[in-house]
């Protein structure tokens, strides 16, 4: 097919690197290779029953026609609710849309806002998908680098010096994806100093993995520690990460009332509402007490722990525990230069994810697509076999290189 078919705005994009993950692993899964799988993040628990069951009676109850395109006033009002008990925030019903997924919520805030000229700042290690989203929405993404001695937060002097006339949004994630970095309350005072002083600035505030979190208790949340930015603030969540609930596709946004509008008028004539049975087994999981929570958490910690300590034993590997989130972002610089039993010569952290797929049989992400090399990023979010396992191949992998 010739490209002047296609977009510019699509031409601008590339595939998701986690998806094309997915579609390798299954691939040499049917070629009959053995992969451990460190790629995909994605919960290996099973939804809790009593969601389940909340889906499966909404369908026997005859649940299964449309909703209205923003979401049922059950799981609105369940949302409402969450956000005040959880996070110190007021928002109507009105004031929230139901979405696909909370990536539909992120990629239609940035539809329904950013123009051509629009800049968005993005924190570096950032999840795959956020330059790619504001590029396909014509705006320009711009990437501030954090650093791993600031353990990839982002600095308000980092901030401060990113933000332009031009910029539209702060894409803020946290704990994040790859490097599950966590703020402290005083660090999210010093982001939201800075944005006070730019009134031009809206913020798009990820929340996926909130309660995928090692530190002892999880800080107020950004516009609970600066109410002053409530009227330039969309947050985004969802219920796959907490609950396990990543094939039920639903997500949500709660903010100023003229972007929930424009998002419910874009939803109408693209996807409208989401599906019937997923929103009542949402309405399930917000209003429960999610008491296997913990447990999961602890299990997540034990991985994370076996992890990083397995790793910091692989020469040219260094690792740091993160404060939440299932995902390690080892350093492996140490790496870079050394050859191949083939004769090759890694040249970058590409080079050597390609190197342990082919040698070791582990499939983990190159730091490059998450904008910060040379790193990569590996899933802790499955069993501490496979974690011990998928190491001993890396170490083992690592000594064959010269």
């Amino acid at each position: 097919m010739s490209p002047s078919r296609i977009s510019r705005r699509i031409r601008r994009i590339k595939p998701s690197p986690s998806s094309a993950a997915a579609d390798r692993f299954a691939e040499l899964r049917r070629a009959g290779k053995d992969i451990i799988n460190l790629a995909i993040g994605e919960p290996d628990f099973d939804t809790p029953a009593h969601i389940r069951e909340a889906g499966c009676n909404a369908i026997k109850r005859g649940e299964t026609r449309y909703t209205p395109v923003a979401g049922t006033l059950a799981l609105r009002e369940a949302i409402a609710a969450k956000l005040q008990r959880e996070n110190g925030l007021s928002y109507s019903p009105r004031e929230i849309i139901v979405t696909v997924g909370a990536k539909h919520a992120l990629f239609n805030a940035l539809s329904v806002t950013v123009e051509e000229g629009h800049e968005v700042i993005v924190p570096a290690p950032y999840w795959v998908s956020y330059p790619d989203m504001v590029l396909a929405c014509d705006g320009t993404p711009v990437t501030v680098t954090c650093k791993e001695e600031d353990d990839f937060r982002l600095t308000p002097e980092a901030l401060e010096a990113a933000i332009t006339p031009a910029t539209r949004w702060l894409v803020f994630n946290s704990p994040t994806n790859p490097t599950g970095t966590t703020y402290t309350a005083g660090q999210l005072r010093a982001l939201a100093d800075v944005l006070m002083r730019h009134p031009q600035v809206m913020v798009l505030t990820d929340d996926i993995y909130e309660h995928i979190r090692f530190t002892d208790a999880a800080p107020p949340h950004l516009l609970a520690i600066e109410p002053g930015l409530r009227d330039r603030t969309l947050v985004v969540n969802g219920v796959s990460k907490t609950y396990a609930m990543t094939g039920w596709r639903i997500g949500y946004a709660a903010g100023p009332a003229d972007i929930i509008a424009a998002l419910d008028m874009l939803q109408s004539q693209s996807t409208s509402g989401a599906s019937s049975m997923s929103q009542a087994a949402a309405v399930a999981a917000l209003n429960s007490d999610a008491a296997f929570l913990p447990d999961w958490v602890a299990t997540y910690r034990q991985r994370r722990d076996t992890a990083t300590r397995l790793l910091n034993d692989i020469p040219g590997i260094r690792a740091r525990a993160p404060g939440g989130a299932f995902y390690l972002y080892p350093h492996c610089g140490g790496l870079i230069g050394k050859r191949t039993p083939e004769g090759k010569t890694l040249e970058t952290d590409n080079d050597v994810v390609i190197y342990l797929l082919e040698a070791g049989g582990v499939m983990v992400l190159a730091g490059t697509a998450y904008g910060v090399s040379p790193y990569f990023r590996m899933s802790t979010a499955t069993s501490i076999e496979k974690i011990e396992e998928g190491c001993r191949r890396i170490a083992s992998a690592v000594a064959k290189l010269a």
